[in-house]
């Protein structure tokens, strides 16, 4: 296929697909080499910024996507007004923190580090798309295992599960956030526990659309 040729059909695949495609998804549809494949994503990202687009190319969750810019998703909301938003809950948002630190994970192991139970939790993290079963614990019972997605990893603008920060990294960044919100709120108490989900999770990625919106959700972090 040629060059130009072949920038158009990736523009066109990048744009409509619903999940970020992988280079063996790309490699596969389009008959060609991984190299070649790679210079006309960098043409296209180039092109892009040339004219001041409000798309852009991410790459996320090990694969390609079409995104906007930051700074439209504004406009974006306005035109889906209508759509049905789902908010994760404290307590969810906690979970999926600890599962996406530690897994693969059972339960109960959650449930030991969190001291409540998670079942209804867990299903809705799976209604979300942003967990999934990852096999069976050699153990009695031979419990579940969970483990995050490649949603989790789209939704959070993340490349792959070793992109999160280190857990060490942001104990200290909570702790320092807690110290400095307790010097400033009188007759409160805060603990870096009460911080520490905030700093794992990027801002604002805490509501997450009933359906795919792949331009919205996916807006530059």
């Amino acid at each position: 296929m040629e060059n130009e040729k072949l920038k158009s059909v990736l523009e066109c695949l990048l744009f409509v697909t619903l999940r970020p495609l992988t280079m063996v998804d790309l490699t596969e549809i389009l008959n060609e080499p991984e190299e070649k494949i790679v210079g006309e994503i960098e043409n296209i990202k180039r092109d892009l910024k040339t004219i001041e687009s409000a798309l852009q190319v991410v790459q996320v969750a090990e694969g390609y996507q079409m995104a906007i810019q930051e700074g439209y998703s504004y406009w974006v909301k306005k035109l889906f007004r209508d759509q049905l938003t789902f908010k994760l809950s404290q307590s969810a948002l906690e979970t999926l923190s600890i599962v996406a630190y530690k897994q693969p994970m059972t339960r109960a192991e959650i449930e030991e580090i969190r001291g409540v139970e998670v079942t209804g939790v867990l299903e809705t993290l799976m209604e979300r798309k942003l967990l999934k079963v990852a096999g069976r614990k050699e153990a009695a019972g031979r419990p579940l295992l969970y483990a995050t997605t490649q949603e989790f990893l789209r939704q959070f603008g993340l490349w792959k599960i070793s992109d999160l920060p280190a857990i060490d990294d942001l104990s200290k960044e909570a702790e320092r956030k807690a110290q400095a919100v307790a010097q400033a709120t009188t007759g409160v108490t805060v603990t870096a526990a009460e911080t520490i989900v905030e700093l794992a999770l990027p801002a604002g990625m805490e509501s997450l659309s009933g359906e795919d919106l792949s331009k919205d959700n996916m807006e530059a972090q």
